[in-house]
């Protein structure tokens, strides 16, 4: 029976650190910006690199 005491008072310990994790992720601002990373995906990076390139060509021209 004092093994199921220490199982629980484990898992309090577990759980509190899990929540003290969550509340400095909350405070560091990690959850800030839900929607930017959502968006950023749908662009296409390489076609901006590929007319910055040809930007500067016909710059240098």
């Amino acid at each position: 029976m004092s093994v199921i005491y220490l199982l629980i008072m484990i898992s309090l310990v577990v759980a509190l650190c899990f929540l003290g994790a969550f509340l400095w992720a909350i405070r560091s601002g990690q959850y800030e910006d839900d929607y930017g990373p959502s968006i950023r995906i749908l662009f296409d990076d390489k076609q901006k690199k590929k007319d910055e390139t040809l930007q500067s060509n016909k710059q240098a021209n």
